[in-house]
């Protein structure tokens, strides 16, 4: 019966304290995104409750057939705060007098009740898309509405993305560092240097990713549409992307379709906007690292001529051969 080594207490205390965060964040959310909700609507599933535009989804779902989402119609919802805090203070129990063994149970216990969960999870969404009201005012033959389990999946005309929120991710890290102290204590690795140069870095930047939120998404040249004039994006020297405040991002082919496409949304939430840089490798910036340019010589997909150049660039010999006018971000954007 050999008492843990200090790394994999360590490992086991930052496990308890981030399954205990999970207890109070968002655990799990499915997206739905459709044109005539250009901000999308998201459903939120807490440790004990549904949050996120569950009112909206219900309004919407009636027409279809589907039972309205209540917090109080889960059983689950009174159970997993309970099973989580036990995993919780199991980790931070273990981390102070634990023994090898007691990881063991740890540990696959831990992961016995995720793959439950899941199947629970599915089990749920299965129900919830299948079983719907023959009266309903909106009646398509065959179709069924089960949001996907993970990832993406077309319903009508909702784009519905099933994904880990941030408790989901604090859930995933903690699983991540009880299995490298189980790694470590059994001899599965056997180098210190693996564990603290590579697995224990990469659990750490899963959980600080999903903490700070959504950030820029790379732009898929020939294979990607511009949100407002639904052309293909084909050239990254004219492009942009506008990530919300639920971190969506949407992405234009030209600076003349995100400006119009703003201000067809006037409620739209915006939280940052990237703009590609005109200079190879053309790659995104935030607005605040860009100088704008208008210039008669550069056309734009769109016929757009405004252009921008990373702050950082010597851009004196571009605008030498262009002719280049600087112009302000503020002005751009009315």
């Amino acid at each position: 019966m050999k008492k843990l080594n200090s790394l994999a207490r360590l490992l086991l205390f930052i496990a308890g304290v981030f399954l205990i965060i999970s207890l109070f964040v968002p655990i799990w959310r499915i997206e739905l995104d459709a044109p005539q909700y250009p901000e999308g609507l998201m459903l939120q599933i807490f440790a004990n409750k549904l949050g996120g535009n569950v009112d909206i989804i219900n309004g919407l779902n009636h027409y279809i057939g589907m039972k309205t989402l209540h917090t109080d119609d889960f059983m689950e919802f009174i159970l997993l705060p309970y099973i989580i805090g036990i995993f919780a203070l199991m980790s931070l129990l273990i981390s102070f007098t634990g023994q090898k063994i007691h990881l063991k149970i740890l540990l696959f216990s831990f992961i016995a009740f995720g793959v439950l969960a899941m199947v629970d999870f599915w089990r749920w969404e299965y129900n919830y898309g299948h079983d719907l009201d023959p009266n309903a005012a909106i009646i398509v033959p065959g179709m069924a509405y089960q949001p996907p389990l993970i990832g993406f999946k077309q319903l009508l005309n909702f784009g519905a993305y099933s994904i880990p929120d941030i408790g989901g991710w604090l859930f995933i890290s903690s699983g991540i560092l009880m299995l490298v102290a189980f790694m470590k204590e059994f001899g599965i690795i056997f180098k210190k240097t693996i564990v603290e140069s590579f697995i224990l870095p990469a659990a750490l930047a899963i959980t600080i990713t999903s903490c700070s939120g959504s950030g820029k998404e790379p732009i898929i040249i020939n294979k990607e549409n511009c949100n407002y004039c639904k052309m293909i994006i084909s050239d990254l020297k004219y492009a942009s992307e506008i990530i919300t405040k639920k971190g969506r991002a949407y992405k234009f082919d030209d600076l003349i379709c995100l400006n119009a496409f703003l201000k067809e949304e006037p409620a739209f939430q915006v939280k940052d906007i990237y703009v590609s840089d005109f200079l190879p490798p053309h790659e995104l910036y935030h607005t605040s690292e860009l100088n704008f340019y208008v210039t008669s010589e550069q056309k734009g997909p769109m016929g757009g001529n405004i252009i921008a150049i990373n702050k950082s660039s010597d851009d004196s010999l571009f605008r030498k051969n262009t002719n280049a006018t600087p112009v302000i971000w503020n002005v751009i954007i009315k």
